[in-house]
């Protein structure tokens, strides 16, 4: 890969957050006796939720696949699977993991609740479980994501910003996502602080899967509800519903902002082109290289104290040590600062076909 962003720095990764409860509740995450010692010959499982969003196998996988063999010298196996956004397929890919002797599982969870049972499975089996972007039922010894709640904050400050005056004359449409994810609650509790008493919100809706079919389906009737006059922003939890959203309002003859999550391609292009105001720009490296480290330490029986310099909660597990990674608002102007600095893409990628004029209008270059 040519993705500069794998070498950014790990200190970026620690961010200064409350502290809540004990690595010790957290399921032995932090326990350095919790297995023999092993070398860099170990097992581990990759189980990621879906292949809808493009971030997960263009970024994620790879990412965390390559920082776990350069921590082990190329020793360690990798065992993956993607769920599709299918629980029950998950719960029977952790069943797989379990039979196949992993030592440690890296778990992006399709349903965090759903999943708290093949969770509980593994760990009684002796492995560890390293919850990665969705803060997963059961008992978790590690975990790794980003800071969600100020995600959708800086979703809603930037619609805000993009609405001015208009936030007093108008309504928005509020699209979250699905309900299965507990991340989609955090952004939603982030947006609903930034935007609640600034703007009239018309219509909310949770997005069912993430869909952006879905989020058409919504946004189709929203614009029906509320007549195509009164909308006057959107807040979209992702890209990919985005996409849905501004197809829906570009057959109604709506041009609004329209808020975006994860600097997926199409929405990059979509904000150099005017279609989509914003999106939330994750660095995916830092995330991915805590999961390995946290994975490798892990399964090597080593503590996390020097990797995860934080502690959540989840709704079942204490003060789990984690690593929560800073967030940043992606706009026209500053496309070459992040996705194209950090190597994500190139301006080439970017700047294709019908978006080539709107790149040199907004000095989209590297």
């Amino acid at each position: 890969m040519r993705r500069a962003a794998v070498a950014i720095a790990a200190g970026a990764m620690a961010v200064s957050l409350a502290a809540c409860g004990s690595a010790e509740e957290a399921g032995g995450g932090n326990d350095s006796t919790a297995s023999a010692a092993k070398g860099d010959d170990i097992k581990v499982g990759l189980l990621l939720p879906e292949n809808q969003t493009a971030r997960y196998e263009k970024f994620d996988r790879p990412l965390i696949e390559e920082k776990i063999k350069e921590l082990t010298n190329g020793k360690a196996t990798i065992d993956y699977n993607n769920a599709k956004q299918d629980a029950n397929l998950q719960a029977q890919q952790v069943d797989t993991m379990i039979t196949n002797k992993v030592d440690v599982l890296i778990l992006d969870a399709v349903d965090a609740k759903a999943i708290k049972n093949s969770v509980q499975k593994a760990v009684d089996q002796g492995i560890k479980v390293v919850a990665y972007d969705r803060l997963a039922e059961g008992p978790i010894s590690a975990y790794t994501s980003f800071d969600n709640v100020s995600v959708g904050k800086t979703q809603g400050e930037a619609l805000l910003t993009a609405l001015g005056a208009k936030a007093k004359d108008g309504q928005i449409v509020m699209m979250n996502g699905s309900v299965t994810d507990p991340n989609a609650a955090q952004f939603k509790e982030g947006a609903h602080s930034a935007l609640d008493g600034k703007v009239k919100i018309g219509k909310e809706y949770d997005t069912k899967e993430w869909k952006p079919e879905n989020a058409n389906a919504n946004m189709e009737a929203a614009i029906s509800a509320l007549g195509k006059d009164k909308i006057v922003g959107v807040y979209s939890a992702n890209d990919g519903m985005a996409g849905g959203i501004i197809t829906a309002l570009k057959a109604a003859g709506i041009d609004v902002p329209v808020t975006g999550q994860d600097a997926e391609l199409a929405a990059v292009q979509r904000i150099v082109a005017g279609e989509q105001y914003m999106s939330v720009y994750k660095p995916y490296a830092p995330e991915a290289t805590a999961a390995a480290e946290m994975a490798v330490a892990l399964a090597q029986g080593k503590s996390l104290d020097s990797i995860a310099k934080d502690k959540v909660d989840s709704g079942s597990a204490k003060g789990v040590p984690s690593v929560l990674v800073p967030v940043t608002s992606l706009t026209k102007d500053n496309i070459n600062d992040t996705v194209i600095k950090d190597g994500v893409y190139t301006a080439a990628e970017i700047c294709t076909g019908k978006y080539k004029a709107a790149c040199d209008k907004a000095g989209v270059t590297g």
